[in-house]
């Protein structure tokens, strides 16, 4: 069943500023999908868009057939949604528990179990709990930032480049939680410049270009197309 779905998107920061022309996307129930291409095709925008950061000037977004196009980011996330943007996603002079709190906020009642709930999926987010959440190496703050958005118990959780400026050890490490996450029933859009990695761990897969629609379909199949492989993937 589509649970997310993005039809003929037109989004841009400016009138003079298209960035997205006419996109498509869809996620459905239980899924990871990647979004892949190269700087400037609109793949973070089209997070924006789905999360009620920038209005759509033209198309759907729709969530479970209900239309979020024009909702406030907290209405939308009440719905069912949660963003991790690339950066600025946690607060760094609070506890990992204090960051915690700050992302169950929108919904505070359960808050107590939600916050157990996800520091037993990311047992260092027990161990350092009363530590500034910048004395956290860059792999454990991206893990707090994933376990701030599952505090409101998302349907869907919008992932954007988590693995930017990672080693390739963390990396590893973060696409693990990722696709640990998936199997406890939430479905992300993943966003990833770390186009094998992220063709690897996800179910279907869209590259854009330009702000279109290039490709769309199994990840695995994409990954082993020797156009797609020669232009995105480095050969």
């Amino acid at each position: 069943m589509d649970l997310l779905t993005v039809t003929g998107v037109v989004a841009g920061y400016s009138a003079a500023d298209q960035i997205l022309k006419g996109l498509d996307f869809t996620v459905r129930d239980g899924e990871i999908v990647c979004i892949v291409g190269p700087n400037g095709a609109g793949k973070s925008t089209l997070l924006k868009v789905i999360f009620g950061l920038l209005r759509p000037e033209a198309g759907t977004v729709l969530l479970r057939d209900r239309s979020i196009a024009g909702l406030r980011p907290r209405e939308i996330t009440a719905l069912g949604v949660a963003y991790v943007p690339q950066e600025h996603n946690i607060f760094a002079s609070m506890t990992v528990r204090e960051n915690l709190e700050m992302g169950g906020y929108a919904d505070r009642a359960g808050v107590s179990g939600r916050l157990d709930g996800v520091m037993q999926r990311f047992p260092v987010l027990g161990r350092k709990r009363r530590q500034a959440a910048r004395t956290l190496s860059g792999g454990e703050r991206q893990i707090l930032a994933m376990g701030m958005a599952l505090m409101v118990q998302p349907a869907i959780l919008l992932l954007d480049e988590p693995s930017a400026g990672l080693s390739p050890l963390a990396a590893q490490g973060l696409f693990r939680d990722i696709q640990a996450i998936n199997r406890e029933g939430v479905a992300i859009a993943l966003v990833e410049q770390n186009a094998n990695e992220a063709l690897e761990i996800s179910d279907r897969a869209y590259i854009l270009v330009d702000g279109r629609n290039s490709r769309d379909g199994d990840a695995r199949a994409l990954a082993a197309d020797p156009e797609i492989r020669r232009i995105f993937l480095g050969g």
